[in-house]
This record gives structure tokens, sequence and C-alpha cells, in this order.
């Protein structure tokens, strides 16, 4: 059985280690992104080019039915990798049992592919350092209140 099921020069997909369903294939970037809440406007068209490539897998794979399959995103804390990565699943009616819990559409644990569009289309990109800078703004505050409880002691 070959892992390996597309690549071209941004995206790669093979098959998930641990499937959910008889179809599970993951899509990558080449390039690294953290995770959903890395996207903005500017990866819009990439997220559907990650779909577009799930879905041409499980066309090559002999799947028809395009209304019964799950394009989506785990979001961070449910990621196990941290890389963005597609999850592309068919049949969704053959999702297995105990692991539905973790496809379930729009929720905080699974976005789907089409609300993650939605979600980035007008969010501008971060400017370099702006993270590093919400994180020294919040470091005191925490700081401050661990030594707070440290003196009660």
């Amino acid at each position: 059985m070959k892992l390996l099921k597309s690549e071209n020069n941004e995206l790669v997909c093979f098959r998930d280690i641990y499937p959910a369903a008889p179809h599970h294939y993951l899509v990558v970037p080449i390039q690294h992104i953290h995770s959903c809440f890395s996207l903005h406007r500017g990866h819009v068209d990439l997220v559907k080019r990650m779909a577009e490539m799930g879905k041409a897998v499980l066309q090559d794979q002999g799947i028809t039915n395009m209304e019964d399959i799950s394009l989506g995103f785990h979001q961070p804390p449910c990621t196990s990798v941290d890389h963005l990565h597609l999850h592309v699943l068919a049949p969704r009616s053959q999702i297995y049992e105990h692991l539905m819990h973790k496809f379930i559409p729009k929720t905080d644990n699974f976005v789907t592919e089409e609300s993650l569009r939605n979600r980035i289309k007008d969010k501008a990109p971060i400017v370099k350092g702006e993270w590093s800078g919400l994180y020294k703004l919040s470091r005191p505050s925490i700081f401050s209140r661990l030594s707070v409880l440290g003196s009660r002691r």
C-alpha cells in the first residue's frame, strides 16, 4: 500500500496512520504553518487548494459521493502535531464510532474547511513581532500572580 497519495510543490497528501474512516488522508502544506490560528486572509487560497487536493485524492480512490465526505482541521489545544493539516475523511457516514467525537463539524475541536476559509478571509496578517509583544505584556501579570501565591504560604 502506497503511503503518499499526492504531492506538488506546495502540498503533500498521505494516509493518516490512525485512520478514523475507511478513507482518511491528511493534506499538509510543505511550508511550515503552526495551526489554524496562524492563518490570515493571505492563506484563503491555500486552504482551498488543500481541499481540492483532498477531494482529488478521494476521487482517485473511487469515492464518488462528495456529499458524504468530511474536510476539516483540528484546532489547538486539540491538535497532536504542531503543523497545519487538513483531515480528509470518507465516507463521513462511516467514521468509526469511537473516534466520531473528534470530527464533529463546526465545533471548537473540528472546524470545517469552508468555515475556516470564511473565518480567515478578513483576518489581517500578523505584523512581525506582534506576538512577542503580546507575550511580553502578559508575562509580568502571570509572574506577579505566581509570586503573590508563593508569598501566601
